[in-house]
């Protein structure tokens, strides 16, 4: 079974577009982000990507864990692993 979904970006059908308000911005973010993850678009854009900019990816996205995730939601939400 599947541990990763991206069910969102399939059935989204409202505006994308941001700082309309901040129902729109969340979707918009989840939107982007799911479509940023897709396999053939990674396979193109990750070569071509500088180290920063790797870096910078990777630094906003710990980040964000870091501070809006407790340590057992990281494993489980994230990771997709059991933590007590």
């Amino acid at each position: 079974m599947k541990q990763h979904s991206h069910d969102f970006v399939e059935t989204y059908s409202e505006l994308v577009g941001f700082g309309l308000d901040r129902k729109t911005d969340e979707n918009t973010v989840i939107y982007y982000l799911q479509k940023f993850s897709d396999d053939q678009l990674m396979k193109r854009l990750i070569p071509s990507l500088t180290d920063a900019d790797l870096e910078e990816i990777f630094g906003l996205i710990n980040r964000l864990l870091k501070a809006h995730l407790s340590d057992s939601e990281y494993h489980r939400l994230f990771l997709k692993e059991d933590h007590p």
